[in-house]
């Protein structure tokens, strides 16, 4: 039998390793210089096709352990009160809502559009009270949001916009890049993302307050940059202005992320090259629905590609689909079971079956196909193979 192919495996050069071993054997291993550069790279990243647009700045970067991580910062830096609310979307790792009660807030949910899987912009009015404080989208599987209709109905009611761009380092909406323009971002660096640091993510906002204090939180309230505090013109003289986290990201891992960042346009191009051949080979197959592109001009980085499988025809679920396909030697991923629906979330805040009809069928349904950019032809074609024997 062939070898175990999973859902998702990173890809790291050669040039990658080395960075690693000569941070290794430079002494300086935890939070150093090549944060430092990763940062620069970054911010450079947002911002160098975004000028030929306009006169922005660049944007504040700051590198963390995790998206999760940045969540938590960005969400605390609005220093939320009891009973503010953060709208977002049940389609989404619980690491969206747990954010949000962890950084004092109420998640209010806004059912998703079923051919996008974004949330459904035009219901997110109704969800608008006068308790809420900012608005949480999710870029899923990579897919920009509608964020012209997002971003004006934010404007009109004076709230903030953080969003989750985990899956979205790579995508870009009407020519800009996500994390180029708006208010927060806040990306994943996780292995199974676009690009990898091993886990890590960051945070890009034009908020200079909101950046200053992240940089506060993220290394136990420190008031000032101090990783070079042990070199030879480091200082120890600083002061801690509030109770922080140790989320900091270190050299170790930023030395792969300042070559995975060189190697991101390539990846997003095999992504959408294997995503296309999973549209163009299912097409006709109606054992599936497949993802909907929307009108509006984009580039998808497509993290994930997840058709919904329908039942009514197959006779197998998609659980009974996802164990077929292990057997015979294929990984596949779930992503995601709707958040509303676990236990915590039915308990403390009462949502329950039936309040997101839309999130609700999609998550029953949906399934991760195999794609990473290391992935051959010949591997997705072995995928496609699988798929046709396990339905026939």
């Amino acid at each position: 039998m062939s070898e175990f192919l999973p859902f998702s495996r990173p890809s790291i050069s050669q040039a990658a390793i080395d960075e690693v071993i000569a941070c290794l054997k430079s002494g300086w291993i935890t939070t150093g210089p090549r944060v430092a550069q990763f940062t620069e790279a970054l911010k450079e990243y947002f911002y160098a096709k975004e000028r030929e647009l306009s006169h922005l700045e660049a944007p504040f970067v700051l590198l963390l352990a995790s998206a999760t991580a940045g969540l938590h910062l960005a969400l605390l830096a609005l220093g939320l009160q009891p009973g503010d609310e953060i709208i977002t979307t049940p389609l989404t790792f619980a690491a969206t809502l747990n954010t949000i009660v962890l950084a004092g807030g109420k998640p209010v949910l806004v059912d998703i559009d079923p051919k996008t899987f974004n949330m459904n912009i035009e219901l997110l009015e109704q969800a608008i009270s006068p308790h809420t404080r900012a608005i949480l989208p999710v870029h899923f599987a990579g897919l920009a949001v509608n964020l012209d209709a997002l971003y004006e109905i934010a404007n009109r009611y004076g709230l903030r916009v953080i969003e989750d761009a985990a899956h979205a380092i790579g995508s870009e909406y009407k020519g800009k890049r996500i994390g180029s323009f708006g208010d927060t971002q806040v990306f994943s660096f996780h292995p199974n993302k676009n690009m990898t640091t091993g886990e890590g993510g960051c945070v890009v906002t034009r908020d200079q307050d909101m950046a200053e204090r992240i940089a506060q939180l993220r290394f136990h309230g420190i008031d000032r940059q101090a990783w070079n505090r042990y070199g030879k013109h480091g200082s120890q003289d600083y002061e801690i202005v509030l109770p922080g986290y140790k989320f900091n990201m270190t050299d170790i891992q930023a030395a792969i992320g300042i070559h995975q960042l060189k190697d991101l346009a390539s990846f997003i191009a095999r992504r959408n090259e294997l995503a296309n051949r999973y549209h163009e080979a299912l097409s006709d197959w109606v054992q599936w629905t497949l993802p909907t592109r929307p009108h509006y001009d984009h580039l998808h980085s497509w993290h994930i590609y997840t058709p919904l499988i329908n039942e009514d025809i197959t006779h197998i679920n998609r659980d009974e689909f996802m164990r077929a396909m292990q057997e015979k030697n294929i990984g596949t991923g779930l992503h995601y079971r709707a958040v509303h629906l676990y236990p915590y979330y039915r308990q403390v805040f009462g949502f329950k079956l039936g309040d997101f009809p839309q999130a609700e069928d999609v998550c029953e349904r949906i399934v991760s196909l195999p794609l990473f950019p290391g992935m051959t032809d010949a591997e997705h074609d072995r995928v496609l193979d699988v798929m046709y024997s396990v339905f026939n």
